[in-house]
C-alpha cells in the first residue's frame, strides 16, 4: 500500500467496472485503450523485433493507426504480464489483486462477480484503477 497508493504512477488507468460472468476468477477484461497504454513499450519492442517497424517513431504511428499486427502483438504480450487492480479505499490486502488481462471492447473494466467481495465492489458505477 505504501509504495503504490498515494503517489502518481506511470502505467496506470482508471475505469468503471462492469460484470463479466464469462471470465474466470483469475481474469479481468481490460479495455483496448487502457491495454495499449499499459503495454505500449512491450508492443513497440515486439513491432521492432518482427521488423514491422524500424524505430520507435514508426512503431508509435502503427499503434496510433491501430493496425491488426498491433493487436496480435498486444495479445502475446498480455499473456505473461498480470495486471494489478485496486479499488479505493484499500483497507486490507484484498483491496489490490492481480489478474490475467483479457482484451475487451468498450471502455469499462470487466470483473467476475465472485471476486468483488474482496474489493467491496459492486456494479453501480464503482471505479477501479
Amino acid at each position: 500500500r505504501e509504495t503504490l497508493l498515494g503517489k502518481r504512477v506511470d502505467y496506470s488507468g482508471r475505469s468503471v467496472i462492469v460484470v463479466g460472468p464469462l471470465l474466470s476468477l483469475h481474469q479481468c477484461g481490460l479495455p483496448r485503450e487502457i491495454a495499449i497504454e499499459l503495454f505500449q513499450t512491450f508492443v513497440i519492442r515486439g513491432l521492432i523485433r518482427q521488423d514491422v517497424a524500424f524505430n520507435t517513431g514508426i512503431a508509435k504511428s502503427k499503434i496510433r493507426e491501430k493496425e491488426p499486427i498491433v493487436w496480435e502483438i498486444l495479445q502475446e504480450v498480455m499473456q505473461g504480464h498480470p495486471v494489478l487492480l485496486n479499488r479505493a479505499p484499500t483497507l486490507h490486502r484484498l483491496g489490490i489483486q492481480a489478474f490475467q488481462p483479457i482484451l475487451v471492447e468498450g471502455r469499462a473494466i470487466c470483473l467476475h462477480p465472485l471476486v468483488c467481495k474482496g474489493f467491496n465492489a459492486d456494479f453501480d458505477g464503482d471505479q477501479m484503477a
